[in-house]
This record gives C-alpha cells, sequence and structure tokens, in this order.
C-alpha cells in the first residue's frame, strides 16, 4: 500500500475512533441543552446563570423541540453540578419524570438544585421572555 493511503486509512480510523461531542440544541437564551441519557438532557451554564436561565432552556426546548404538551411537567433530575457534555462548565440536568424517591411538592422560590423541583414546561418556557438580551427587564 502506497505511504499515502496508509496516511489516510491512519487518519480515517482516529477519526471514527474519536468521540463525537453531543450535537446541542440552542434554547432562546442561548443555552445549550445536551442529551445525557435516555430521556434525561442537560442545560449547560454559561457566565451569569441562575435558575431562571436553567428553566428557560429546558422549557424551550421541550416545547419548541420535543413537541412535549404545554401542561407537561419537567422534573430536575439531578442539581447544578458538573456538565457530563462540556468538561469544566456547571449544567442542570431535566427529565419528564423525577427521580427515584425525590420531594415533588411544590417550593416557594424557583429553584434548580434538589432533585424533584418540577414545573410546567410553559411556565418554564415563560422565563425565556424575561431574559432576552435588549428587553428592558424593569417593565411590567
Amino acid at each position: 500500500m502506497p505511504r499515502k493511503k496508509r496516511l489516510l486509512s491512519g487518519m480515517l480510523a482516529l477519526a471514527v475512533a474519536l468521540p463525537v461531542p453531543a450535537s446541542a440544541w440552542r434554547a432562546i437564551n442561548r443555552h445549550e441543552v445536551l442529551p445525557v441519557s435516555e430521556g434525561v438532557w442537560e442545560v449547560v451554564a454559561r457566565v451569569g446563570t441562575g435558575a431562571q436561565d436553567y428553566w428557560c432552556g429546558i422549557g424551550d426546548f421541550a416545547i419548541r423541540q420535543l413537541r412535549a404538551p404545554v401542561n407537561q411537567r419537567i422534573y430536575v433530575w439531578r442539581g447544578v453540578g458538573p456538565s457530563v457534555n462540556r468538561p469544566g462548565k456547571k449544567a442542570v440536568q431535566f427529565a419528564f419524570g423525577a427521580p427515584p424517591g425525590a420531594d415533588t411538592s411544590s417550593r416557594i422560590s424557583l429553584n434548580v438544585r434538589e432533585p424533584g423541583d418540577n414545573l410546567r414546561v410553559t411556565s418554564a418556557q415563560t422565563y425565556c421572555y424575561d431574559r432576552l438580551p435588549g428587553r428592558d427587564r424593569f417593565l411590567p
């Protein structure tokens, strides 16, 4: 086999063997949403990300990408922690069902720290409209 063909074959074998990063879906607030496992997705943090941003990301993804019914509940599967898909970044994992044993009772404040925290997808997506760039957030 000529040297050039061997080199190309080696490069092709290496390219096939390397892991391919998961393809990200971007929510309206520009946060990446990536699959973690069957039925579990993570919203990856950006600089200054708060609970509203995580909920916006997953709510927007659930409605526009997954076509989930607006009254479908979405649950925190794992609270803020290291991203599975983006090493060095933080993320929150979400699913349409709560993890076993999680407390799913309603809370007074918006939270993404505890497994079982939940909202309807339409309520989650509503947080997108408070945080759009260029919007004066002090007006009703």
